[in-house]
């Protein structure tokens, strides 16, 4: 009952949400390889990158974060005013360096153009 009646005022206090994903691009995407499947039999297998955002006291952040599907860790992860390639970069060059995967790794993502085949190709060491 309670919540009927001040829901009305929920819409005045609820920011715009902001669109970060472009998938308007001339890039080639990948095929989507993981299909979902989540359950992940060991650590440095599978692991997934997103970015969000945040409001710090400096104003709006972008934090790129790269977590391990096995344990669910973040495994790496990059803060800057912006979102593009080079904060995934510096979050994925940070996820290698914690963990020194084996060949085989998959790396899932969305389909924004930060990830785009041509513009990380060359970041893998």
């Amino acid at each position: 009952e309670k919540w009927r009646r001040n829901r009305r005022y929920i819409g005045k206090f609820q920011q715009p949400v902001k669109v970060t994903t472009d998938s308007n691009h001339n890039e080639a995407i990948s095929p989507n390889r993981l299909d979902r499947q989540f359950k992940v039999a060991q650590p440095n297998q599978v692991w997934t990158t997103d970015i969000t955002y945040v409001w710090t006291l400096q104003g709006w952040l972008y934090v790129a974060v790269v977590i391990d599907l096995f344990s669910r860790q973040v495994v790496g992860w990059a803060i800057d005013e912006h979102m593009q390639t080079s904060l995934y970069v510096k979050a994925l060059q940070m996820a290698f360096w914690r963990r020194k995967p084996l060949l085989g790794l998959l790396h899932h993502s969305d389909r924004g153009s930060q990830l785009q085949v041509g513009n990380i190709a060359n970041i893998w060491p």
